[in-house]
């Protein structure tokens, strides 16, 4: 049995290696904020406990990678942009393995929101992985949007023993005003 203490990540990378051309940016934030000590934002991120894959590496390796992660992960943050739901290849893998295999839940995160109190109202942002889940009741999930108070409650809070309890989840404006947020 895997050791399930990290966070698992997954961002529609648009098939480019340029950080400011894709969700890879926010990405890189979370690793900012827990690397900067200005910050009270701390992770252990599952992308750093298993072997360093390249690009050049075969699909069959980099999934057998990514899996292994998912395995040692309590839960998943999916950072869902205006692009997100285009992705064919590994949003949806990593989504159905999450929710289907691994069974944890997962903390949706949106760029450019100050709270998400009507999680139902981003479906057109969902990928299609994450909408039949959310449907079907199957994803645990937690909606929030990507800053860093409320990611952090949501990776305190949620993981495989103690998940969202439903695929509609999110915080109350209480917390948003607690947090500063709205």
């Amino acid at each position: 049995m895997a050791y399930r203490n990290g966070t698992y990540v997954a961002f529609y990378a648009q098939g480019t290696s340029d950080p400011t051309e894709s969700d890879m940016k926010y990405y890189n934030t979370l690793r900012m904020w827990d690397k900067n000590s200005s910050f009270e934002f701390n992770f252990i991120n599952s992308h750093e406990k298993t072997r360093a894959v390249r690009d050049s590496s075969t699909k069959a390796t980099l999934e057998e990678v990514l899996k292994e992660r998912l395995r040692n992960s309590k839960n998943m943050i999916l950072i869902i942009g205006s692009t997100t739901k285009y992705d064919r290849d590994w949003i949806p893998f990593e989504v159905s393995y999450a929710i289907d295999d691994c069974e944890i839940p997962i903390i949706a995160t949106y760029p450019n929101y100050n709270s998400i109190l009507a999680p139902d109202q981003l479906s057109d942002l969902w990928p299609a992985a994450l909408a039949e889940r959310i449907k079907d009741g199957t994803a645990k999930v937690i909606h929030i949007p990507f800053r860093e108070k409320a990611i952090m409650a949501a990776i305190s809070q949620f993981d495989h023993n103690n998940p969202p309890k439903t695929s509609l989840s999110y915080y109350n404006r209480e917390a948003y005003q607690g947090w500063g947020y709205v």
